[in-house]
């Protein structure tokens, strides 16, 4: 019965896919050949729109066939008006439409950074293009010490693509710990988490440098899978008991705004102790999920 709702389940998405994707090619057309700035933002908007409907489908239809396995504690007070910085604990690649069901029409759409490769992927890498995710491009040790004009080029990228998020509310997503969390992950780090890997703050500091005083409100996701994250396929076959969701929304403090994260020491040191403290609470939030002691 699980492989049947599997497949059902994949078809349903993939048809999805297919169409909206090409509605959406047709309106990215409208804004690559109209370079206006008025024109971008009204066509942006328009390609949100799409993006919304092809999520409310995937996620109507995921709860028609598995009934609700997306278990969510009541949420703090969310506006489509607002700009939001999300971040969450990274378990598996459903962390994303799990996140894209709880805050679809709630909050701006997600927006979360991806490698440059990912431009390649058939249907997805067009759609995250027209859609304006920023694509990040990383030269490697080897590629900066044979070119070094090349270096800190990856990060201006980062920053001119973050620039997009101010002409309307956007919610920008991070994971923080960089990776999914796997416990051969977290030995290697030696982590002092129970549940999570060490925060990097690279990608909340050109969020919060980039975006300015627009971004003042973080929220903060804590997923928690029952009884182990799913796979992509256990995801769509329904094989796995739920997932919890908390939300908490925290005020970004303003001394955290508007710096460079590139050259300020201060602030890069100001902003890990934040996102230090804000991961432990993360990790004291997991251990109750999961009936667990902090000591």
């Amino acid at each position: 019965m699980k492989t049947i709702k599997g497949i059902v389940s994949a078809l349903i998405l993939i048809i999805n896919t297919l169409v909206m994707v090409t509605v959406l090619m047709v309106v990215a057309l409208f804004k690559l050949l109209i370079p206006i700035q008025a024109s971008r933002v009204f066509f942006s908007k328009i390609l949100v729109i799409i993006a919304e409907t092809w999520i409310a489908i995937n996620s109507l239809s995921f709860r028609w066939i598995h009934g609700n396995k997306i278990d969510v504690k009541p949420l703090p007070t969310l506006s489509k008006d607002e700009w939001y910085l999300v971040v969450a604990n990274h378990q598996s690649v459903t962390d994303i439409p799990v996140l894209q069901a709880v805050f679809n029409r709630r909050i701006p759409f997600l927006k979360f950074f991806l490698k440059q490769e990912l431009i390649w992927v058939p249907l997805l890498g067009l759609a995250w293009w027209a859609l304006d995710f920023p694509f990040m491009k990383r030269y490697s040790r080897e590629t900066l010490e044979k070119k070094p004009h090349l270096k800190g080029k990856d990060m201006e990228a980062t920053r001119k693509s973050c620039e997009q998020f101010q002409h309307f509310p956007t919610s920008v997503i991070n994971f923080v710990e960089g990776t999914r969390f796997t416990p051969a992950k977290h030995d290697k780090q030696d982590s002092p988490y129970k549940h999570l890997l060490k925060p990097k703050a690279g990608g909340v500091g050109f969020v919060l440098g980039t975006m300015g005083e627009k971004m003042r409100t973080l929220l903060l996701v804590t997923l928690a899978y029952e009884p182990k994250p799913p796979g992509m396929w256990e995801y769509l076959s329904g094989d796995f008991k739920n997932v919890q969701v908390e939300v908490e929304k925290i005020k970004i403090p303003g001394s955290l705004l508007q710096k460079n994260y590139m050259t300020d020491a201060k602030f890069k040191q100001e902003l890990f102790n934040w996102l230090e403290q804000m991961w432990y609470k993360q990790d004291s939030k997991l251990s109750k999920f999961y009936g667990q002691s902090d000591i």
